[in-house]
């Protein structure tokens, strides 16, 4: 029985397999996937009127795959890691099963300073107290090269995307950059080595919006700039499909629909 891991909002997403790592991907398996990530993911995503984008929005979906979806609001890569997450996860690996993990970078301050965001640079530490506790807090690369490496371990191919971006017309013209968080991305992908792909997710979602025009994606995000609607959050997720097609990357073996008859353009 094959298994993926697949992104948190910068998101990790790992294929995982009860077979020697690196051995060929066929359809003989029909995995399940699990989902874990932040509220860009969760299901009822960021409140009323929302949904996260890999949430409940499968459709394209590797084929006849069902879904569990483990996302949390509120979750940074440096919390999922703490709270042992990425552990329950990898441990249900053993099973063979199909998982997804996306986890944006935290924007906001958190009333728990233990669901901060991670550091930025590569190869910083700090210290910091949770609970009247000494914890040490490591770079946002060094927790998603961790748990990439804990689900290779367990025989996973990890597919590493780029976090979904925020409303990219919200001033009135749509415009994109890739924030920092896209190459530390790429970074971890380097440190974890062949086992592990890339797929620029973040890039995929900015040029639909941008395609699209400011009215027509202003309507995507009812409440907020981050937060999509059910309808915005099915056009994320099929991006996120049509990116795995397009790199011909492991999970694409399973995705029942072809490249072209996704939406957007390969890049």
């Amino acid at each position: 029985m094959k298994s993926f891991y697949l992104p948190l909002s910068a998101a990790l997403a790992t294929l995982s397999t009860a077979s020697p790592t690196g051995e060929a991907i066929t359809k003989r398996a029909t995995p399940t996937v699990y989902l874990a990530g932040d509220s860009t993911m969760a299901l009822g995503g960021g409140g009323t009127e929302t949904q996260g984008s890999l949430g409940a929005s499968t459709s394209p979906t590797p084929s006849p795959s069902p879904v569990v979806n483990d996302a949390i609001a509120g979750r940074s890569a440096r919390s999922y890691t703490d709270e042992g997450r990425f552990t329950s996860l990898a441990a249900l690996g053993l099973l063979g099963r199909l998982r997804h993990h996306r986890i944006r970078a935290q924007r906001r301050r958190l009333a728990d300073a233990h669901r901060q965001r991670p550091l930025r640079l590569r190869r910083r530490r700090q210290r910091d107290l949770h609970h009247g506790r000494g914890v040490v807090v490591q770079t946002y690369p060094t927790y998603l090269t961790a748990a990439a490496e804990l689900m290779t371990a367990k025989g996973a191919h990890v597919i590493i995307s780029s976090p979904t971006p925020d409303n990219v017309c919200e001033s009135g013209t749509c415009t994109y950059t890739a924030s920092r968080f896209t190459g530390y991305c790429e970074i971890v992908v380097g440190n974890v080595g062949s086992e592990a792909s890339f797929v620029d997710h973040g890039t995929y979602v900015a040029d639909r919006w941008i395609a699209l025009g400011a009215t027509a994606t202003d309507a995507f995000y009812p409440i907020d700039h981050t937060h999509t609607s059910p309808e915005g959050a099915a056009i994320v997720a099929a991006l996120f499909v049509k990116g795995v097609l397009c790199a011909d990357d492991a999970l694409a073996a399973y995705v029942k629909n072809s490249t072209d008859s996704v939406v957007g353009s390969c890049i």
